[in-house]
């Protein structure tokens, strides 16, 4: 009822795009997670393919975010967001009838670069839209999101008993159905006219010069890696340990994952804004994906245990990869508009995702080689060890940006330089307090607050 509240309190633009998000993981989640057992099973795709067809996708999501984020600070954020669930339905369509690696490879590099266009273009458009309340819109917008992956692998699950192409048809039609809709529902929106027209190079420009946001960008790299695994390395370690159950067991990842984050939303978010802040709080949620694995890497097969106890080991792995990511999340969103520094904002989130999908590409195509040699010499464990270890290195890497002198302050409270370089004073947000009030947390000290 609180999650309903706060979402009644947005206006019609927010709520759109909230249940826009919804159903764009409701008809990706119900193709997706079955795509890598579909590829290995019944294409026979060896495991290194089966990562380069996902790594592709990733990258041509997230490496292309870039072009996306550039297009919607431009031409405005409603054509991007319709074009993008355009192309999508087309990749989508095209995945009905791929069986090659080459047809697959095309299919997801659309399904991707439809991502890189609507995606900027969404979290740009919400960011202006729900204003001082930016980590309680992305709080609620990731429930939407969550749920959408909650729902769309059971709906999957029942339609891959059919067929895999009827799978993909019937999520085809759902991004069909909300091209339509955000055609004629979403109000049009575009980002402030600057005070003077620029080069889309001098854009660029601008962005890249943004040193602690190119750093951001590289360092929060492994945390998309370990969260996005619930595609890859998820999926393939249920085809191992459970088999012909595998899709069953795909599911329960799914059903797990969605849950813990919709319950858990608001409070965890609530609950690391208020003790922690948003600079502390994202790296206490990236080393909570750190921790993931570690069920993995204690019981990485069904050998010496059983099936059981291996597919609870997984479904553990799921729920703590769902709780790090809600809490990372709302903050990563908002930290890039801090860093941004309220200009270009589409362009900072494309440039953000495009350096996140270099890091997925490259490391998706090294997990799945990984995944072969480690289950050939017996040593999975090697995997999940592997695994922790970049969620390690990301959290310190972002403790050591967050110390870093000279650092904006991303907390909500104290003091922060504007676009030209003065000091201005800056209070804690509405959103934050709401947040707070929901669940009468204690006040935050200025000590506590630290920026990133």
């Amino acid at each position: 009822m609180n999650a309903l509240r706060k979402f009644g309190s947005f206006d019609v633009a927010a709520r759109l795009l909230m249940i826009n998000q919804f159903g764009i993981n409701l008809g990706f989640n119900m193709l997706m997670p079955y795509l890598a057992g579909y590829m290995a099973g019944s294409l026979g795709l060896a495991a290194w393919a089966v990562g380069l067809v996902l790594g592709v996708r990733n990258f041509s999501q997230q490496g292309l975010f870039l072009f996306g984020g550039t297009l919607a600070d431009r031409l405005g954020y409603k054509p991007l967001i319709v074009a993008g669930l355009l192309v999508r339905t087309g990749g989508f369509a095209l995945l009905m009838f791929a069986t090659s690696l080459p047809a697959l490879l095309v299919a997801s590099a659309a399904s991707g670069f439809a991502g890189a266009l609507f995606n900027p273009a969404v979290r740009a458009y919400l960011a202006l839209d729900a204003g001082e309340r930016r980590i309680e819109a992305f709080a609620i917008f990731n429930m939407f999101y969550q749920a959408g992956i909650l729902s769309g692998p059971l709906v999957g699950l029942a339609l891959m008993s059919l067929d895999f192409n009827v799978t993909a048809g019937v999520a085809t039609a759902v991004f069909a159905t909300l091209t339509i809709a955000q055609l004629f529902a979403l109000p049009a929106r575009r980002p402030e006219e600057p005070a003077e027209q620029t080069s889309v190079l001098a854009d660029w420009r601008t962005v890249v010069s943004n040193r602690r946001f190119v750093w951001f960008a590289l360092a929060m790299t492994g945390s998309y890696l370990l969260s996005l695994q619930i595609y890859l390395v998820l999926p393939l370690q249920a085809e191992f340990i459970a088999g012909a159950q595998s899709q069953l067991v795909v599911s329960a990842v799914f059903v797990v994952s969605g849950l813990v984050a919709i319950a858990g939303q608001l409070r965890v978010t609530g609950w690391l804004q208020a003790h922690f802040g948003t600079g502390r709080g994202l790296i206490i949620g990236v080393a909570v994906l750190a921790v993931s694995f570690l069920p993995l890497m204690v019981i990485p097969d069904s050998a010496r245990f059983g099936a059981p106890v291996a597919i609870g080991a997984l479904l553990t792995a799921a729920a703590l990869l769902a709780l790090g990511t809600a809490a990372v999340f709302p903050f990563e969103m908002d930290t890039v508009v801090t860093l941004s520094r309220g200009r270009l904002v589409a362009t900072h989130y494309g440039f953000y995702h495009t350096v996140v999908g270099i890091g997925i590409l490259a490391g998706n195509l090294t997990t799945g080689a990984v995944v072969d040699a480690a289950r050939d010499a017996g040593a999975d464990w090697a995997v999940w060890a592997g695994l922790s270890a970049i969620g390690v290195v990301a959290a310190l890497a972002l403790h050591r940006l967050r110390r870093m002198p000279g650092a904006p302050e991303v907390d909500g409270v104290s003091s922060t330089e504007d676009h030209q370089g003065q000091h201005r004073p800056r209070v804690e947000s509405r959103g934050s307090r709401l947040l707070r009030s929901a669940i009468r947390a204690r006040p935050v000290s200025a000590r506590e607050r630290r920026p990133l």
